[in-house]
């Protein structure tokens, strides 16, 4: 597996002070998205967005920045199909109800005793 780490030292040559490069602040893990879309969505999907934000600071740390971004996204991601699952899932329910009114309804009207 090929990883595409930023060069060691910004273009010109220059280290910034300390000999380290500045990659500046870890990204956003987006944890609070994660467990909210856990709890209120989509259980697996919400799970597996939970994994993925609490990875993030650590491979920021190991200087992993490439793989903290990603996993930052894909945490992101996760949360946000979790999101659009429980939609699909509540139209799909609201679909069912009305179809079901309306075989109901038009078996009702039919009905004499």
């Amino acid at each position: 597996m090929t990883y595409q780490y930023p060069p060691p030292y910004p273009p010109g040559g220059q280290q910034p002070y300390g000999g380290y490069p500045n990659y500046g602040p870890p990204p956003d893990n987006n944890l609070v998205w994660a467990i909210l879309a856990t709890v209120l969505c989509c259980l697996p999907l919400g799970i597996v967005a939970i994994v993925k934000s609490s990875q993030v600071n650590s491979l920021w740390f190991q200087g992993m920045h490439v793989e903290a971004r990603k996993a930052a996204d894909d945490a992101k991601k996760w949360a946000m199909w979790s999101a659009i699952s429980i939609g699909i899932i509540l139209l799909l329910y609201v679909i069912f109800i009305v179809v079901m009114l309306v075989i109901v309804g038009t078996s009702v009207k039919g009905f004499t005793p």
